[in-house]
């Protein structure tokens, strides 16, 4: 009978000792991890400009397309995320419509975005995209101007 007891205590310990274990584990778990937010346009092409077209980059990024009307430049800024953490590889390129001589382009290890890259290309579409860490996007003939 002793021995039934005993066992029984011990295994209500060890099943104490889990569950604090298991607590401890969870609450540490729920402190660290927090979502990754989805990077936002903040104005970095400066004055002027206005986001008009973004293409996402799941789960590290966004690309910006942001236009100026009283200069008529575009202005593409590739963002990540997180802007803490390791430097990795990120770009930014844009050109007018299958007019690979007017592309801009900006590639580099950075912490936070690439760019901006500015193209004049009032009254035409324009190719454009960016890279983070090896994942590449790209938009074609899109955000067309009519000429004034």
């Amino acid at each position: 009978m002793k021995r039934a007891v005993r066992t029984r205590v011990a295994g209500a310990a060890l099943l104490a000792a889990a569950t604090t274990v298991t607590t401890l584990v969870a609450g540490a778990g729920t402190a660290v991890a927090a979502p990754a937010r989805a990077a936002a346009y903040n104005k970095e092409c400066g004055a002027g400009y206005r986001q008009v077209n973004q293409i996402p980059i799941p789960g590290r990024g966004t690309v910006f397309l942001a236009y100026n009307a009283a200069t008529g430049k575009n202005c593409v800024v590739t963002k990540r995320n997180s802007a803490t953490g390791s430097p990795l590889w990120v770009g930014s390129w844009i050109q007018r419509n299958n007019e690979l001589k007017s592309k801009q382009e900006q590639y580099g290890f950075f912490t936070s975005y690439s760019g901006p890259v500015y193209l004049d290309a009032k009254g035409t579409c324009v190719d454009w995209g960016g890279e983070i860490d090896g994942y590449v996007v790209g938009r074609y003939k899109t955000n067309c101007g009519t000429l004034a």
